[in-house]
């Protein structure tokens, strides 16, 4: 080995380093956090996706459309924040929150067309909800960065629960609980914004309606 010249005896070392740190770095780190992971963090290391009836439904980490075929958002639901997810021309079926195409719109507060857009969504979202402009929450007529934001401000779940208590049958004072009990505080107390599960509180209102029969 030491009659080889200093420079193949370089590469040697660096290829016998570069095969170890391989090993190390990229099996063996990897197998070892997904262990951990799968033990002490299982649901949320699998993509924390919720069941309902023994079906797998959804992510709590991404929104979906609660809508008809036509994309006409359910009344007895409540529903997501606007989301750019999609693809263009969009498929049949498919109105956002599409996991395969995570997008924001990039557009700007004072571009024409964003202006345009959440003038049409807080006038939809009025006469669907029988409140006014001003009672609209800025998430309601805005898509998240990603598009597949789960969650909704309380504000905008607010003024969605006499439209679902109403279409379920259900007391207001009854979804209202319901929302208070989905809504989720600050991270550490201090992070972010409280915020509601749009498809676990949907569930939840499910499970509600089956048990009084509405």
């Amino acid at each position: 080995m030491n009659r080889l010249p200093v420079i193949v005896r370089q590469h040697i070392a660096a290829f016998r380093i570069l095969l170890v740190f391989t090993v190390i770095c990229g099996l063996a780190y990897p197998l070892v956090m997904v262990g951990i992971s799968q033990v002490v963090f299982h649901h949320q290391a699998n993509g924390s996706m919720v069941s309902y009836h023994g079906h797998v439904v959804g992510s709590a980490l991404l929104c979906q459309e609660f809508a008809d075929a036509k994309g006409n958002p359910l009344p007895r639901y409540f529903q997501p924040r606007p989301s750019a997810a999609i693809p263009s021309p969009a498929p049949k079926g498919d109105y956002g929150c599409d996991p395969t195409f995570s997008s924001a719109t990039n557009l700007g507060p004072t571009n024409p067309a964003e202006i345009k857009a959440i003038q049409a969504q807080q006038k939809a979202i009025a006469a669907f909800d029988h409140v006014s402009v001003s009672q609209i929450p800025p998430d309601a007529v805005t898509a998240s960065a990603s598009g597949l934001d789960p969650d909704i401000s309380p504000r905008n779940a607010a003024i969605q629960v006499n439209r679902v208590a109403a279409a379920r049958h259900l007391p207001v004072s009854e979804v209202q609980a319901l929302v208070a009990k989905y809504t989720q505080g600050r991270q550490l107390g201090f992070l972010g914004e409280p915020a509601v599960n749009v498809l676990e509180l949907n569930i939840a209102l499910d499970q509600l309606s089956a048990k009084s029969g509405g």
